[in-house]
C-alpha cells in the first residue's frame, strides 16, 4: 500500500472516530456535560451574535473556540414548555405542557412517565446536578431530585428576585402575617428539598453552587452532567451596583439594568471556565450555552435582526443564541447555519455519554453530533414547528428548509428565511401552493397534540373545556 493510501486511510479512521465520539486508542471520550441556560436572553444580547452594547468576552471566547449555532430553535417561545422539551426530548404540546405551570399548583408537572435526560445520564454513571430555575413542577414527585438529579439548588417557579436581603425580608413579613400562599419569587431557595437562606446576589450564588458541584465531581472521579439554569436576565430587573456602574453610559434604566445582568452572567461563566481549567476538566467538558426563548425588548433585550419576541412564533420568539464547545472533539471558529433544536440535546448527549435511552422512549429530536462535525443539515426536509396559544386565537409557524410559513394575529405569511431572516417580505401571494402545502404539514403536526394539562387562568380553562382536542379554531383557514 503506498503512502498516499495509508495517509488517506488514517484520515478516514480519524473522521470516523470523531463521528462516533471515540478516541482512536479505543478509549471512550465520555465528556463532562455542562448546559448553561439563560432566561429570556435575546438573540443579539451576546457578542458572538452581534451585540455591540453588552460585552460578553467569556462567552465569546468559548463560542469562537467551538461551534456557533446560528439557527438554534427552542421548542416553545416561553420558559416552562421550552425547558420541558430540553430535558425530555419531546415537543411540549405532545406532553400537554403548552403553558407555564401556574404558581400554587403542586398537583401539576411534567408527567412522571417521561424519563428525563438526567435520569439516563445518572444511570450511566454520571454525577448529575441542577442549579437555578426549575419551572417543571413544584410537587414532590416533580422535583429535580426525583427526576434523576443527584444535587439540586435553586427555585421551583418561573422567576425569582435577586437580592436575598430584600426578598427574604419580604418573605419573613408574609410568614409573620400568617400568609399561606407566598409568592414563589420571594421564598428561600431549596437544596435537595430543604430551605436555604441565601446571602449572595442570585447569579453569583448559582455560580458558587456550580463551582462546588464541579469540585465534588472531580473528587468523585465521575463524569458530570450539570444543568445550570440561570434565571438572569429574566425580570425582575435587578443588578448589582458595580455592574450598573459599568453601563452608566446607558440612559434608559431598564436597558442599563438588563445589560448589567447579562454582563454578570458572562463574568460568572469565566469563573466556571477557570475552575474547569484548574481541576483539569476543561478539555473533557462539552459546554452548551443557550437561551430558553427570545428576549423582551421592553426589558432591554435585542433579538436583532429577527422579528418578534418572547411568546411570538416569528424568529425572535424562539430562535436563540447557542454554541457548543468541546476542545477535544469540536472544531474551533465554525458557524453552523443549519437548524438545531433544543430537543436534539437529549439524544445527542445520551449517545455521547453512552447512556441507554429506554425502549419505547419517544424523542422528537435527533442525534446531531455527526451533522455538527460534518457541517450538514440534520433536519433537511423536516418540519420545524412552533405554537403559541393566545387567549382567543393561536399563533403557529413552521419551517421546512429555507421556507417558513407564519400565522400570527390571524394572518398567514410566507418567507424565504435564508434570504429574509427578519421576515420582512411576505411571499404568500407569489407562492400560494407552497404556503398551502406548509399549512397542511402544520395541520397534520398539530393534530398530534394533547389537551393542555394546565393553563394560566380560569377563563382559559373554561375555553379549553369546550374542546375535545387542542384548540385551533380557525387557525388553518387560508382566507
Amino acid at each position: 500500500m503506498n503512502l498516499y493510501r495509508i495517509s488517506r486511510l488514517a484520515v478516514l479512521l480519524m473522521s470516523l472516530c470523531g463521528i462516533l465520539g471515540m478516541s482512536c486508542s479505543g478509549k471512550s471520550t465520555r465528556p463532562n456535560i455542562l448546559v448553561i441556560l439563560c432566561d429570556d436572553l435575546g438573540y443579539a444580547d451576546v457578542g458572538f451574535n452581534g451585540s455591540k452594547t453588552i460585552p460578553t468576552p467569556a462567552l465569546d471566547e468559548l463560542a469562537m473556540g467551538g461551534v456557533i449555532c446560528t439557527s438554534a430553535y427552542a421548542a416553545h417561545p416561553v420558559c416552562g414548555p421550552s425547558r420541558a422539551a430540553l430535558l425530555t426530548g419531546r415537543c411540549p404540546h405532545s406532553l400537554g405542557g403548552q403553558f407555564n405551570i401556574p404558581y400554587f399548583n403542586h398537583q401539576w408537572g411534567v408527567s412522571t412517565e417521561e424519563v428525563f435526560l438526567s435520569r439516563i445520564l445518572k444511570e450511566s454513571g454520571y454525577f448529575t446536578g441542577a442549579i437555578g430555575k426549575w419551572h417543571l413542577g413544584e410537587g414532590h414527585e416533580y422535583l429535580p431530585n426525583q427526576r434523576g438529579f443527584d444535587e439540586f439548588y435553586g427555585h421551583l417557579g418561573g422567576g425569582h428576585k435577586y437580592f436575598p436581603d430584600k426578598y427574604l425580608a419580604e418573605y419573613d413579613r408574609r410568614v409573620k402575617a400568617g400568609e399561606t400562599q407566598i409568592p414563589p419569587n420571594t421564598t428561600p431557595h431549596l437544596r435537595n428539598g430543604k430551605q436555604v437562606r441565601e446571602t449572595e446576589y442570585l447569579t453569583d450564588a448559582f455560580t458558587r453552587e456550580a463551582l462546588s458541584f464541579i469540585q465534588e465531581a472531580n473528587e468523585r472521579d465521575q463524569p458530570f452532567f450539570l444543568y445550570l439554569a440561570y434565571n438572569a436576565p429574566h425580570s425582575p430587573l435587578e443588578a448589582k451596583a458595580e455592574d450598573l456602574e459599568t453601563f452608566s453610559h446607558i440612559e434608559d434604566r431598564r436597558t442599563r439594568t438588563y445589560s448589567a445582568m447579562v454582563h454578570c452572567v458572562d463574568y460568572n461563566v469565566k469563573r466556571i471556565v477557570s475552575a474547569l481549567k484548574e481541576n483539569g476538566a476543561y478539555e473533557d467538558t462539552l459546554i452548551i450555552f443557550l437561551s430558553d426563548n427570545g428576549g423582551i425588548p421592553r426589558n432591554g433585550a435585542s433579538n436583532a435582526p429577527l422579528r418578534g419576541q418572547k411568546r411570538d412564533v416569528e424568529e425572535g420568539g424562539f430562535r436563540v443564541p447557542m454554541f457548543w464547545h468541546w476542545p477535544k472533539s469540536l472544531p474551533a471558529g465554525r458557524k453552523f447555519n443549519h437548524p438545531v433544536l433544543t430537543m436534539d440535546l437529549y439524544p445527542t448527549l445520551a449517545n455521547l455519554a453512552g447512556a441507554n435511552i429506554p425502549p419505547g422512549k419517544i424523542l422528537d429530536g435527533k442525534d446531531i453530533w455527526g451533522a455538527l462535525l460534518q457541517n450538514r443539515n440534520p433536519h433537511h426536509d423536516e418540519l420545524i414547528a412552533v405554537v403559541s396559544h393566545r387567549l382567543d386565537y393561536t399563533d403557529i409557524a413552521g419551517r421546512i428548509n429555507e421556507w417558513k410559513a407564519v400565522r400570527s394575529k390571524n394572518r398567514w405569511r410566507l418567507y424565504r428565511i435564508d434570504q429574509d431572516v427578519g421576515e420582512q417580505h411576505d411571499l404568500s401571494s407569489r407562492y400560494p401552493e407552497r404556503l398551502n402545502l406548509m399549512i397542511g404539514e402544520l395541520k397534520q403536526w398539530a393534530s398530534t397534540h394533547q389537551m393542555p394539562k394546565w393553563v394560566y387562568s380560569d377563563q382559559e380553562r373554561e375555553i379549553w373545556k369546550e374542546n375535545q382536542q387542542p384548540w385551533f379554531e380557525g387557525t388553518f383557514d387560508t382566507n
